[in-house]
């Protein structure tokens, strides 16, 4: 029994705390350095492209209509997924509880009484829901950038317009890494030990896309860019 205690009051916390740590570092990094980051690499050329835009003619309003497009078909999916997730959840956690019984007794699997499994399955879809919000909200902000970079400059200003876009780019990511924090916790129905095996290679996945070494080459030049465009 102690054993079980201790892999599910130090692990999952221990699991929990690396990832938000890790973005919280991410985010600070974005903050003062984002030339480091992909997230502010991407953000400086978004910069760029909205003020191309906005200097352009009606077939590069046409342009940027079709390329948040992408945008749009992405964060769409991602909040499908996690509607989905979050409803076969619903349907499955009767049987799952049953069988868990059953099949997920070893110590190893963690603790299996009544609150513990409201737990595991509570936070999974509380989190699902959370990046549900997100990603739809995402989708609004997107479709109003996509009306307002076609709007004259009269009935939509450009800071206006470049605001409700980086919005909706930001809360789009968001809900993308709420989703990726929650595989994890979907993973604790089988163990403590998975969440944190599966928490830091989460983590590896993360930092090797955030943090590329061509970003770190290019440091100036991103930088140039940044003063140019703050």
């Amino acid at each position: 029994m102690g054993l079980v205690v201790y892999l599910d009051t130090i692990l999952v916390p221990l699991s929990i705390f690396l990832t938000v740590g890790y973005h919280a570092y991410l985010w600070h990094n974005f903050k003062k350095k984002p030339f480091t980051t992909s997230i502010g690499i991407n953000e400086l050329r978004r910069r760029a492209w909205f003020l191309d835009i906005q200097q352009g003619d009606d077939k590069k309003g046409m342009l940027a209509v079709q390329s948040l497009r992408n945008t749009l078909m992405a964060t769409t999916f991602t909040a499908s997924i996690t509607i989905l997730v979050n409803m076969a959840m619903a349907a499955l956690t009767n049987n799952s509880y049953k069988a868990s019984r059953d099949l997920f007794d070893n110590p190893i699997f963690g603790l299996q009484s009544d609150g513990m499994f409201a737990l595991k399955f509570g936070s999974a879809s509380l989190l699902l829901l959370l990046s549900f919000l997100c990603s739809s909200m995402s989708i609004g902000h997107l479709i109003d950038a996509n009306f307002l970079i076609n709007a004259s400059a009269e009935f939509a200003p450009p800071g206006h317009t470049q605001t409700v876009l980086e919005r909706g780019f930001l809360l789009a990511l968001i809900g993308n890494r709420v989703l990726c924090i929650t595989l994890p916790l979907l993973l604790w129905m089988l163990g403590p030990v998975l969440v944190a095996l599966s928490s830091m290679a989460l983590v590896w996945l993360l930092y090797e896309l955030d943090f590329s070494g061509k970003f770190k080459q290019g440091d100036k030049q991103s930088h140039g860019e940044q003063n140019m465009y703050a």
